[in-house]
């Protein structure tokens, strides 16, 4: 079994591309529009594990501090199990709440080339959700994402460089760090 590298080192050999006050910038203008869009209903807002968690609550407040009230599920699928390219869609968790009818926002830290997030989308369409949006912090500036799959609401662009930190992770370590960084080629 090989050692996992240490973050102390990718810190080391990053650049941050976003810091805490750009990203709460970003949070809040993605909440401007959410709020607006989904204005006079409850959509049902589910965070995409573990990536999406350190994004999807400070966007879910920013939203609330704004007026609109949310309905809360989760969902937990992956691609990746903790290695740097993904396989096969694993389910550790789908959620609880009946998507039939609903208005979903799929909330995630980023959409790289999309796979995990098109199949999610595409499960969710199939149990029957009247609408189905993503939000995700980041976008990375690729032409590599699959074909029919954007952020409805997407907060900040990043290099097409492996990027971790809030909620994106370096060999599962670094998820909690305040900022965006991006390792050097």
């Amino acid at each position: 079994m090989s050692a996992v590298p240490a973050l102390a080192d990718a810190l080391k050999r990053s650049d941050v591309v976003h810091d805490r006050k750009a990203i709460e910038r970003a949070i809040g203008e993605m909440a401007v529009r959410i709020r607006n869009d989904y204005a006079g209903s409850v959509p049902l807002y589910l965070t995409v594990m573990h990536g999406g968690l350190p994004f999807a609550g400070q966007l879910a407040l920013a939203i609330g501090e704004r007026g609109l009230d949310l309905e809360f599920d989760y969902l937990h699928a992956s691609r990746y199990r903790g290695a740097l390219s993904g396989g096969e869609l694993h389910w550790k968790h789908r959620p609880a709440t009946a998507l039939r009818g609903r208005r979903v926002l799929l909330v995630d830290d980023i959409v790289d080339e999309g796979h995990t997030l098109f199949q999610v989308r595409e499960w969710a369409r199939a149990e029957g959700a009247a609408e189905v949006r993503i939000a995700a912090l980041a976008v990375k500036q690729h032409n590599r994402c699959v074909p029919d799959l954007v952020a409805d609401y997407a907060g900040l662009r990043v290099p097409d460089r492996y990027v971790y930190g809030y909620g994106m992770d370096y060999y599962e370590q670094g998820r909690n760090l305040p900022a965006i960084y991006a390792l050097r080629e």
